[in-house]
């Protein structure tokens, strides 16, 4: 859910998904948990929660680079299958990529211009170079930035590069991995502000990872919040940011700094995040919740519609407006 007008299909359509991790003589983990969430078409849903609740893992799962144990993801109306050895369909090559650290997903031994040119299609060399150009001068870099290697560009830079090879198959959905946290603050609210461009420009629709909910609350539409491997709110951004209707939604807004000259320092949460191999019974926030109700021990609460309808809560203190997700 981030509602989307439900007369428009969503672009991407997680449901239901769980992935689970296997390592010899330990047990089984459980780093998504039955999560879903959709992106609509033009839209920027941001994905938050702390370090360790399966945001990257959805990311990968929703690219096929891991597989998922149960639940589906669909893109564009169709299944997205665990990548192989064989090349990509076609028909995924409208999903994209930007990872964290973009030195790490450059290679260090070509020139940009030629790791743009990867994704282009087309018979002349000429053309491709050509277009290469175009696609670094619309992240906000020169055209001669073709020609320079990835050690030679600031962090900034390189996730620009990284943000134009992405467009470089002319997508419609981009994912992109905490892109701003490897950044310092000015190149942070560059990128951020190039999201929204292109976003408004290309119609590209974007599902945003981060553990930082104030930048999304500036970029993103609409935000999904999760919690030890499940989504537990859904709402519009700014619905969300004003009335969360979950206790760990609250909390991550408390943490967030405020710079309202009030002197309100961040409330940090309490406790840590359980061990996944091994989640609580019942609601999995409840160790930590400070509203805690005595069923929350045993029961754990599904994924309820709220009034109004475009939002969603897993939470025994709110009452659904209609029926489980």
């Amino acid at each position: 859910m981030s509602g989307e007008p439900a007369e428009h299909p969503p672009v991407l359509d997680v449901r239901d998904l769980e992935v689970v991790y296997h390592q010899r003589g330990r047990p089984p983990v459980r780093a998504v948990a039955g999560a879903s969430l959709t992106v609509a078409a033009g839209q920027i849903v941001g994905l938050v929660g702390e370090s360790g609740c399966g945001k990257s893992t959805v990311a990968k799962a929703v690219m096929g680079l891991v597989t998922a144990s149960a639940g589906a993801v669909h893109f564009e109306g169709g299944p997205v299958l665990p990548i192989r050895r064989r090349v990509r369909p076609p028909a995924l090559l409208g999903l994209q990529m930007v990872f964290q650290n973009p030195y790490a997903s450059l290679n260090p031994r070509r020139r940009i211009g030629r790791q743009v040119c990867d994704g282009l299609v087309g018979p002349a060399a000429a053309a491709r170079t050509r277009s290469a150009a175009e696609l670094l001068e619309q992240v906000g870099l020169p055209a001669t930035t073709a020609s320079r290697y990835p050690h030679e560009l600031s962090g900034g830079q390189r996730q620009r590069v990284a943000i134009a090879r992405a467009l470089a198959t002319s997508p419609s959905m981009l994912v992109l991995d905490e892109p701003l946290s490897s950044l310092d603050v000015a190149a942070q609210r560059q990128i951020a502000e190039l999201l929204v461009r292109l976003k408004s420009e290309l119609g590209v629709a974007m599902l945003l990872i981060s553990h930082d909910l104030g930048v999304v609350r500036q970029i993103a539409d609409a935000v999904s919040v999760m919690y030890l491997g499940r989504v537990v709110e859904s709402a519009p951004t700014g619905e969300l940011w004003r009335d969360p209707r979950h206790p760990y939604t609250r909390a991550l807004i408390d943490a967030v700094p405020s710079v309202d000259g009030a002197g309100r320092l961040p409330v940090a949460l309490p406790g840590e995040i359980p061990d996944p191999a091994d989640p609580p019974p019942g609601c999995r926030f409840h160790p930590r919740c400070p509203q805690v109700l005595p069923r929350c021990a045993t029961d754990d609460p599904p994924l309820l519609r709220l009034a109004p309808v475009n939002r969603e809560a897993a939470c025994w203190l709110r009452e659904p407006a209609s029926t489980p997700r």
